[in-house]
């Protein structure tokens, strides 16, 4: 198995000029591709080699990403997701024997283009209803998931290296 090329294979950046929601929107793709990059070129033992005592890996911290971009992104904002077929508050950071690498790919693939749409369609001052109850609005949502996608994107360089000694942050980065 190898893991698709993310979308761009330049070194991009966030617009110098650009406005607020078009910056953190630029922000959130440029680690979400990342992530991918992460398991760019890798077999479907080494993205699921759990390499933390806690069993972190590279597919679970995707399908864990993919989860949370549909909850904050579509669930807060009432906007349709797709059924889970995982309990996410206890099976998000795994991927299960019956679960294939390119499924949860396609995951990832279908939560970011439904995030994408609703990040779009909603003004930054727009609010919704988070999991807890909690009112939010689209900034905070963009900025939360910015933050999640960079921790994780982060745990994803160390386990990346751990396998295969690969580094950087972009591909030609390293």
């Amino acid at each position: 198995m190898s893991s698709p090329e993310p979308s761009a294979t330049r070194v991009p950046h966030v617009p110098y000029t650009g406005g607020e929601k078009e910056s953190l929107h630029t922000s959130l793709d440029l680690h979400r591709d990342a992530v991918l990059w992460k398991l760019a070129g890798l077999d479907d033992e080494q993205v699921r080699r759990p390499m933390t005592p806690t069993g972190t890996n590279l597919l679970g911290l995707v399908k864990h990403l993919a989860a949370v971009e549909y909850g904050w992104f579509c669930s807060t904002f009432g906007r349709e997701t797709e059924p889970f077929w995982f309990d996410p508050a206890t099976e998000d950071m795994a991927a299960g024997p019956d679960e294939t690498t390119a499924d949860i790919l396609a995951f990832y693939a279908r939560a970011r283009v439904a995030a994408d749409a609703a990040i779009r369609e909603t003004d930054l001052e727009t609010t919704g209803t988070s999991w807890d109850g909690r009112a939010v609005s689209m900034r905070w949502v963009l900025i939360h998931m910015l933050e999640d996608t960079v921790r994780h994107a982060g745990h994803m360089d160390i386990v990346r290296e751990l396998i295969d000694g690969a580094v950087g942050r972009y591909p030609g980065t390293e």
